[in-house]
């Protein structure tokens, strides 16, 4: 039988694969708002429901939570799916939007993937088994490699690299402030592909996500943790729950870079 982690793979670049037929179609493509007012497209709809069918065909008796369509099933297996991450820059024609799929197994993250069709590229992690990167071509992965996070000594935040989720002309004013101490003390650089997957391959070292729900973060979390990184919502929560998450290098910097997230007197403790 394939195992979790190929089937969400094969899930995960099946609903590439139909996402990009989309995203080469942006001026025909419907859209409308959804009740918090993001976007939501057709593409969305089609891609999550092409991926749904992938893991209904392959575990019928597991649950599905995608963010268009709900969850479906239960017992104490269950697929997360975010059929286009990042939506608005889907729309707007940029290539970093994200296909997402994680499984989880009573209350834990056991598999991840992420997908970056438009950059034809596809990571990838499995609890205990490491994270890994490959260039796609279709359904098919090439160029596989495992990737890790930076490593530094001392662990220190000054001069860190930090990425921030979303795009800075997304952020609200209270996003900005929430992040602006962190980014006093840090390098703020922009991102080409997802901040969370920069840090998981070692070129960011931290990456604070301003908002989310679960299925944003089930696939990223695990990626990073595998990497030899840390992931947690402010609250210092490791599961993925709805919210702003941080994700970080080591222990040592994802604490710091929490408690200046969240200490009311962060500045003066740096």
């Amino acid at each position: 039988m394939e195992s979790d982690l190929l089937l969400a793979r094969r899930a995960a670049l099946t609903g590439a694969v139909i996402g990009l037929r989309y995203f080469a179609s942006l001026a025909q493509l419907p859209q409308q708002l959804k009740s918090d007012g993001s976007v939501v497209t057709e593409a969305d709809r089609a891609v999550e429901a092409a991926i749904r069918k992938v893991l209904a065909d392959a575990r019928p008796d597991d649950a599905v939570l995608g963010e268009e369509a709900g969850q479906t099933g239960g017992g104490s297996r269950r697929w997360i799916v975010d059929p286009i991450d990042g939506t608005a820059l889907f729309v707007a024609g940029d290539n970093r939007w994200l296909v997402l799929v994680a499984l989880e197994e009573a209350g834990e993250i056991v598999v991840g993937v992420a997908v970056v069709p438009a950059q034809g590229r596809i990571w990838w992690a499995q609890r205990g088994g490491g994270a890994f990167e490959a260039d796609i071509s279709g359904l098919s992965l090439v160029q596989e490699r495992r990737i890790a996070v930076a490593r530094h000594n001392p662990d220190i935040l000054p001069g860190r690299r930090l990425g921030v989720i979303p795009t800075d002309e997304e952020l609200s004013l209270s996003e900005r402030e929430m992040i602006a101490p962190l980014g006093a003390v840090t390098s703020t650089k922009p991102w080409g592909t997802h901040a969370a997957l920069l840090v998981a391959r070692g070129q960011m070292d931290l990456a604070v996500q301003a908002r989310g729900q679960v299925w944003d973060y089930a696939a990223t979390s695990i990626i990073v943790e595998e990497a030899g990184g840390r992931f947690s919502g402010l609250d210092g929560q490791p599961r993925p729950m709805p919210g702003p998450a941080l994700f970080a290098c080591s222990a040592a910097t994802h604490a710091a870079a929490l408690q200046i997230l969240t200490d009311p007197d962060r500045l003066t403790t740096i």
